[in-house]
């Protein structure tokens, strides 16, 4: 088996000034590392039982009166390892803002309206060749209290379990052709390029829905030199 190392300037530093919170929660001391417990490391254990066709379709999955306003959309890709094979039968989960940019949460109080028909999470198990999808809306874009003007950029939350509680990545994903991914401190925050390239998902016609929805694809990659950038694990994969 290949070994990959680690390569540290992947990820941004701790603390990022631009992006202002990071400075109340960026260490001031160095990490410890502590043995993980056996609960820790074991489970959990996920069985088709426990996702519905719906948990995967975020149009449907809390519509009551209709279809969620915004453009629809398909994010699809696969997980895999850092030698490019399939990572099957894991947990990848979703959330997001809706079309106008507003999270259904008690504490997002931005002025864009709770859409009724769209409640902004999803799940889904990857098949035997890693491959997942979502049915969804394109997320609004939101301003947030950084600097005077900054906006976050339309993203989708998402989190790959692993094997175990502890085995938990998160990432978020952009969308092609989005000039504010430029201008977010968050985004500016890491120092690679190529790991910013990553967390931009192109468009893709082949698996769009003629008269339907686009799609755009986001392949995650666990481990290795060509691994995803997870907010996470700043400290390494």
């Amino acid at each position: 088996m290949s070994l990959f190392q680690r390569d540290r300037t992947w990820h941004p530093p701790a603390l990022a000034p631009d992006y202002k919170t990071s400075v109340a929660r960026s260490p001031r001391l160095a990490m410890l590392s502590l043995d993980a417990t056996v609960s820790e490391l074991t489970g959990p254990r996920f069985g088709h039982g426990d996702i519905t066709p719906l948990d995967g379709d975020l149009i449907a999955n809390y519509a009551k009166t209709g279809d969620p306003v915004g453009e629809r959309i398909i994010v699809h890709g696969r997980v895999m390892d850092e030698n490019g094979r399939p990572v099957p039968q894991t947990l990848v989960e979703i959330w997001q803002a809706n079309a106008g940019g507003r999270y259904r949460h008690k504490k997002d109080s931005y002025l864009a309206p709770v859409d009724p028909n769209f409640g902004g999470c999803g799940r889904v198990l990857t098949d035997d060749q890693g491959h997942y999808a979502f049915r969804t809306v394109k997320p609004g874009a939101y301003p947030w209290r950084n600097w005077v003007n900054n906006w976050r950029p339309a993203h989708i939350h998402l989190s790959v379990f692993g094997t175990a509680f502890a085995q938990r990545l998160i990432t978020q994903m952009y969308f092609e052709g989005d000039p504010l991914i430029a201008h977010c401190p968050i985004v500016k925050s890491i120092p690679d390029p190529r790991a910013i390239d990553a967390l931009i998902a192109p468009l893709d016609l082949n698996q769009a829905v003629p008269l339907d929805c686009l799609a755009y694809r986001f392949d995650i990659v666990l481990r290795g030199r060509r691994s995803t950038f997870f907010e996470n694990r700043p400290e390494g994969n």
